[in-house]
């Protein structure tokens, strides 16, 4: 294993760590604070688990191929932070000045994930986009959200760039 493989593991371990904090934290206001979800929060919960869930995996993979699957992991957990981080702007741009967040795209992801009925303590939108659109530290939570993805977003595409450029170094040189 090289420098660099094991940095790789530390960057997708702490990438997932974040991620999973991040869904930490939004349970936790939820359960603890009464601070009830959206179906657009739902949707950032989900794309922060998806983070997670690619970045451990990664980071867990036999060090055969262990370059490519970082590589590959990197570039999907950035993509789902721009997602992720999307969502969060329209949720704070335009869901929240709506009372009602009913058949929106939001809710048919969360519907056809089914994770609103398979967890629902996690995963089930209990209050409108309105409703949802509280503040901490004066800061609205869904800037909170988006900040949290584009540090991701940030971080992963790091991570991919650095690794697309050691595996054109080894491809170069193989040739050699």
């Amino acid at each position: 294993m090289t420098r660099g493989d094991a940095r790789d593991r530390w960057q997708l371990t702490w990438i997932a760590i974040f991620a999973f904090g991040v869904v930490g934290v939004a349970l936790v206001s939820q359960h603890r604070f009464d601070m009830q979800p959206c179906p657009w929060c739902i949707v950032q919960r989900m794309a922060f688990s998806a983070i997670g869930v690619v970045a451990l995996v990664a980071a867990m993979w036999p060090l055969q191929r262990a370059r490519r699957v970082h590589m590959t992991a990197a570039f999907a957990c950035g993509s789902l932070a721009v997602l992720g981080a999307a969502s969060a702007l329209w949720q704070q741009v335009y869901a929240a000045k709506s009372s009602s967040c009913h058949k929106t795209v939001a809710d048919v992801i969360i519907g056809l994930s089914h994770l609103d009925i398979e967890l629902p303590d996690i995963f089930q939108a209990r209050a409108s986009c309105a409703e949802a659109a509280v503040s901490v530290l004066g800061v609205p939570y869904g800037i909170w959200s988006l900040i949290a993805f584009l540090l991701i977003a940030i971080a992963a595409t790091k991570l991919h760039l650095e690794q697309r450029q050691r595996l054109v170094i080894a491809d170069s040189s193989f040739g050699d």
